[in-house]
């Protein structure tokens, strides 16, 4: 697997930008993404909807349709030169049977464009990071963490709408966290939902931002085991934890993750608040962060 390019940046969007909204994993409820729709486009922005984002597979229901037309609908939309960003509706089971269906020789054609998503949206951004496109992990449109969560959906808008300084929602370009393990590095933003990281490889250095939600505890030493196997962690510079909603008793949970990070010799961060968690901060991946644990800070770098 190829290391990315360097870490870049995410352009802001601006009122009267057109975005177009895909549906690459679970179908979506109509009344959430309808409402959804109506509140990008309170933002100013027009909205497209891609052909098959409404659609549900005939036979396997978590699906959004079959694979090669979401996969196809992602290219298109990503191709279309008067698309200014790609917005995921929701997350739940899908991206993995699309990621390779997806024409990457003419999204690495297009150039870069602003994308957001999270949850199961987690292999997309993998796959946009080593094309070396920034993203943004946050609250997808067709989901309750959008429509009925103001608080998140207010940061993915300040997100969207001034670039990297998102991040905290004000100019100072930080998220507070508790300290777990005390350091400092900066290092290249990757990473996402736990569940859906194998088979990637961080650049030397990385931030790794990892979360993830229902997987009892027993389950993320799983998980968190095999990344440690295959070597995930060799080449991380420093770990930011976000939130881990219905993973089992908080206390056990971090028993979990300082029991198979704690050893890494790296600055972790735990609860910066980006995640499943309500109230959620959308967060920047493949652009070059500083976590500083001693401070309690992860800041993207200027």
């Amino acid at each position: 697997m190829t290391t990315p390019p360097v870490a870049g940046v995410i352009p802001p969007l601006r009122p009267g930008d057109r975005v177009a909204v895909v549906s690459p994993a679970g179908p979506c409820p109509p009344e959430l993404l309808d409402r959804g729709l109506g509140l990008l486009r309170s933002w100013g922005l027009e909205v497209v909807l891609t052909a098959h984002a409404r659609d549900r597979h005939p036979v396997l229901p978590y699906l959004a349709g079959a694979d090669a037309d979401r996969a196809a609908d992602f290219t298109a939309a990503w191709c279309d030169p008067s698309v200014r960003a790609v917005l995921c509706a929701r997350g739940g089971y899908g991206s993995e049977r699309v990621v390779d269906l997806v024409d990457w020789a003419a999204v690495a054609a297009a150039g870069p464009k602003v994308f957001a998503g999270s949850s199961d949206t987690t292999t997309l951004h993998g796959r946009l990071w080593r094309l070396g496109v920034p993203t943004w992990f946050g609250p997808m449109v067709a989901t309750a963490a959008f429509v009925e969560d103001a608080t998140a959906r207010e940061h993915l808008r300040h997100a969207l709408f001034s670039g990297v300084e998102g991040l905290s929602g004000d100019s100072s370009g930080s998220l507070p966290g508790v300290p777990v393990v005390p350091g400092r590095a900066t290092g290249t933003a990757v990473g996402g939902t736990v569940s859906l990281l194998g088979g990637t490889t961080p650049p030397e250095g990385a931030i790794a931002l990892l979360e993830d939600v229902h997987e009892e505890p027993y389950r993320l030493d799983h998980l968190l085991t095999g990344l440690l196997r295959q070597g995930w962690f060799d080449r991380v510079a420093g770990v930011a934890l976000g939130s881990w909603v219905d993973c089992g008793e908080p206390a056990e949970v971090e028993a979990v993750l300082v029991d198979r990070l704690g050893g890494l010799g790296v600055p972790v961060l735990g609860s910066v608040g980006f995640g499943h968690c309500a109230g959620q901060r959308t967060v920047p991946l493949g652009v070059t962060a500083v976590l500083d644990a001693d401070a309690g800070l992860l800041t993207v770098a200027r």
